[in-house]
Parts: C-alpha cells; structure tokens; sequence
C-alpha cells in the first residue's frame, strides 16, 4: 500500500459526507491541494455555498494547500463583501443603477487579495476566515472562530476575533518543520513515514 488515491472523491467506503476536496470543486478560482479533505454533516457539496461573495469580476481566488482538514460549516468571506469605509456612506449605490451607476467612477472598492491557506492547517467546525488572510502551515483554527488576520505558522487561534492562543512547539521546532515540508514528500516517503508523522519526537523522521 502507498497511501490512499488523491484523486479519489470520497476515500472513506460507505461514508459520502467526507471527500478529498479537490475533486468537487468546480470554481477555477478554488484551488486545493493533495490529500485535503472537507466534512459536512449533510453533504460535500455545500462547500463551495460556504465560500461566500466569490464573484469571478473580481477575480480574487481561494487557495487551499495540501493535507489541510476542514469540519462542516467552514465558511470563507471573499472580497465581493467589501463596501467601502473611507467614504460618506458604505452604501453601495451603484449597483442599484437607475441613475446610481455613476457612484463608483474613479473609485474601487477594498481589495485584500487572495485568501490563502497552508498546508496541514486544522480549521474547526463554523469558523468563518476573512477575505485576504493568510493561514500559515500546520496552523489550527477553532471552531466558532472569526479569523481576520494572517495566522503565523504552528501556531492555535481562537476567538472572535481570533487571537493567538499559543504556538504548537518552540520557535526552532517550527522553522525545522517548515524546512522538512514532509506535505511535499512524494506518497512513498509519506507512506513510510506516517508513524514518525503521528509522533511527537522529530527526530525519528525519515529524511
């Protein structure tokens, strides 16, 4: 054996409220890494009714890295939410036309960018993550979490909105495993690896 197939929807036999995600997404501006899974407590699909304000005339994509793991009723804010805060009123009048078109000449609405998750992050059941944050590898979100800030790598967040709660190990830990990057391992070494992965001694990892 080497490993489950990536490519295969739902791994788990006999149970289709888990998949690997990549293979339900259809919006070209999702994009999802090997081996990342989503459950739902009624059904996978929701996931793309979870990423929220995704207009494609904005163009601003969701990236999702590989072995991340994500619990029912995640939702991801994207930038088509933004109204403008500097102005009067965050009104967005032009929308409505009917002699509001002109609204919005020579203006823009807030762009944040890209919203960016790493590799092997946790996020946890109804945590929403905001438009243009970035989640840093081996990162956990909890559940019920408003993420609206850039989350540091190994470290835990909690809260409304999400603060750090502690980092997951020392400082030299972290930059060891942010050089291994076993994610980008080929499923061989994975395979062989996966008891060493489930360890807490870093040390016993197959280089």
């Amino acid at each position: 054996m080497i490993g489950p197939d990536p490519n295969k929807k739902f791994p788990l036999e006999h149970y289709d409220r888990l998949c690997f995600l990549k293979n339900i997404i259809t919006n070209p501006n999702i994009i999802v890494g090997d081996f990342t899974y989503y459950d739902d407590f009624e059904n996978v699909e929701n996931f793309e009714k979870n990423v929220k304000y995704h207009f494609d005339f904005i163009g601003d994509k969701l990236i999702i890295g590989k072995f991340c793991m994500i619990a029912s009723d995640v939702k991801f804010i994207m930038n088509g939410a933004n109204h403008l805060t500097q102005a009067v009123s965050t009104y967005p009048f032009a929308i409505f036309g009917n002699g509001w078109e002109k609204a919005m000449e020579g203006k823009t609405y807030p762009q944040k960018g890209d919203l960016e998750i790493g590799n092997d992050v946790w996020i946890g059941f109804n945590a929403t993550i905001m438009g243009g944050v970035k989640i840093g590898d081996g990162s956990i979100i909890a559940s019920n979490s408003t993420v609206v800030k850039d989350v540091a790598p190994y470290s835990i967040v909690g809260g409304n909105p999400a603060q750090e709660i502690k980092k997951r190990f020392s400082d030299d830990k972290i930059k060891k495993l942010l050089d291994l990057r076993w994610w980008d391992w080929d499923i061989e070494k994975i395979t062989r690896n996966v008891q060493n992965l489930t360890d807490s001694d870093f040390d016993k990892m197959e280089l």
